[in-house]
């Protein structure tokens, strides 16, 4: 990593000092596996799930050999390997074994179709990838074009048929490297993994994280709201490749020593109640989307959540009636927060002791953030203003995107999330949207979610999302998706009520002046509704 970029974080920030953080400038990612061996757990369980179960000396041993292996392909430190994993001991294997080497893994969303996965080699130069036998066909001639793609490491299964070039079986490779590696001289700031955003607003972007940002992620989070001892189970159904998950399923376990459930496959509700019930996790990681599925969802009342001390939420507003049925099928309150892949994990979170609904929370110690008005002036209480975050996992770039990088990593190590906020005098912000989706109605300025927050709480509503379109003429209109609980209703009769419940919750112009029924929303590879796909509707 060029000193260009190491220069850009700052060394000792008032976050650090704030939780007391520290890694000496020789330090590599890696430790956050390998340090349960120092500490003795090598036969404490770091994995257990339908895909297999590993001790944590198994799994260091595994990554070791993983290292190795990526060495021999002629890889050089600070190289990129994209890793197309599902949830299985495999993948924090292969992360941690590349990283451990000196290498830069990618992690990269499942459903990603070959045109855009064309797009994640070429851009970050990636040499080899790491896929399971699943998803191989997804590197075709189109995947493969134009990129400098030189080894596929295959997975869970044998080689198929696709384009790219030297494929091997992972489980007869790996065989041949040892189990023990010394870890790379990394700095600090050395470049440790990437992630892309989802690339709503254009093409995806290469988000650049370092060696000590996992750490700092743990050491800011986890330590306060989580509280991790090693007899705690994680359980994450939002995937590893998403920043969420990642920190749910492999920063803050083995931080703590603790254990992580793997589900592998499409998380639907019968699998995930099964694994519940079969492994006993104790804390419990999801979204509202896949919230409002549990409780709906049949056999929920029949599975047994005694395990569980702890279920959170991220990445979209809690509903009352989501947070509500979770408490009465779980026996658990929700404890919601907002994070971000730029910033690695969660900055804003409720606490078990502290939390008001529909809050994203408070301040997350090791973080800094501010509201502030256009003109970056700092906002009051009770004012709203835009959502400014810095702490020691902010990402230094976006890779190959200046522009974009200038936009919103800002001076000092601010990044600028482009989020509304209302700050109250107990110091809980409340999400008002983004500062870019105030619209027009009537000649009256809405935001969307306001719309869509006040429809969610409607007790016929199981789910739905409110967005500005545009008419014929060019004037711009709400729009309403929305999934009832009854899917035989009326939609006529549904419409009126709905339009007149916005009228007298909120102002009359604000109502959605189009309502569409639908059996469910289309959701990304995150969990989250798929805005883009309702935009398409």
């Amino acid at each position: 990593m060029s000193n260009e970029i190491r220069d850009q974080v700052p060394a000792d920030s008032a976050g650090a000092r704030e939780i007391g953080f520290a890694v000496p400038h020789i330090y590599n990612a890696s430790r956050v596996l390998f340090d349960n061996l120092a500490k003795g757990r090598s036969d404490k369980l770091a994995l257990i799930g339908p895909a297999g179960t590993r001790t944590y000396a198994e799994l260091c041993g595994e990554a070791c050999r993983w290292g190795h292996g990526f060495a021999s392909l002629g890889l050089k430190r600070g190289d990129r390997v994209l890793l197309f994993l599902d949830d299985t001991p495999a993948y924090p294997a292969a992360f941690f074994g590349a990283v451990r080497a000196g290498f830069v893994p990618l992690l990269i969303n499942t459903l990603t179709p070959p045109d855009l996965l064309q797009f994640y080699l070429a851009d970050s130069g990636a040499t080899v990838a790491v896929a399971d036998a699943e998803f191989c066909a997804r590197f075709n001639a189109e995947a493969c074009k134009d990129t400098e793609l030189r080894a596929l490491i295959i997975v869970s299964g044998d080689v198929g048929d696709h384009a790219a070039p030297k494929a091997m079986a992972a489980a007869d490779w790996l065989l041949q490297f040892p189990a023990e590696l010394e870890e790379a001289p990394t700095h600090r700031n050395e470049m440790a993994f990437w992630m892309y955003s989802s690339g709503s607003t254009g093409r995806p972007k290469g988000i650049v994280h370092l060696q000590h940002d996992m750490a700092y992620s743990e050491a800011a989070f986890a330590q306060n709201v989580l509280k991790l001892t090693p007899d705690d189970i994680c359980f994450s159904v939002p995937k590893i490749f998403f920043a969420y998950g990642f920190g749910n399923s492999i920063t803050f376990p083995f931080s703590a020593g603790a254990a992580t459930l793997l589900l592998p496959g499409q998380p639907k509700p019968a699998s995930i109640f099964a694994a519940i019930e079969q492994y006993k996790p104790t804390v419990f990681f999801g979204l509202p989307t896949l919230y409002t599925s549990l409780t709906k969802a049949e056999g929920a009342n029949k599975t047994d959540f005694s395990s569980l001390r702890m279920a959170l939420s991220a990445a979209e507003v809690l509903s009352a009636e989501v947070f509500n049925g979770w408490k009465t099928l779980a026996g658990l309150e929700i404890v919601e927060g907002l994070g971000s892949t730029e910033v690695l994990h969660i900055y804003l979170s409720n606490r078990p002791e502290q939390k008001k609904l529909g809050a994203a929370g408070l301040r997350v110690p090791g973080y800094e953030v501010a509201l502030r008005d256009k003109e970056g002036r700092d906002v009051g209480d009770n004012e709203e203003g835009i959502l400014w975050v810095r702490g020691d996992s902010n990402t230094p770039l976006y890779w190959n995107r200046p522009d974009k990088s200038a936009e919103t990593i800002r001076d000092n190590g601010w990044i600028y999330t482009g989020d509304r906020f209302v700050r109250d005098s107990d110091g809980f912000h409340f999400f008002r949207g983004r500062a870019d989706d105030l619209i027009k109605i009537s000649g009256q300025w809405v935001y969307p979610l306001e719309v869509e927050l006040c429809l969610a709480d409607h007790p016929e509503i199981r789910e739905c999302a409110v967005f500005a379109a545009e008419l014929p003429d060019r004037r711009m209109t709400l729009k309403a998706v929305v999934v009832m609980n009854n899917r035989a209703t009326d939609q006529s009769e549904a419409t009126r009520r709905l339009q007149d419940y916005v009228k007298g919750k909120l102002l009359p112009y604000k109502y959605p002046r189009e309502v569409i029924f639908i059996d469910e929303l289309p959701k990304t590879g995150t969990g989250k509704i798929d805005r883009q796909a309702l935009l398409r509707m």
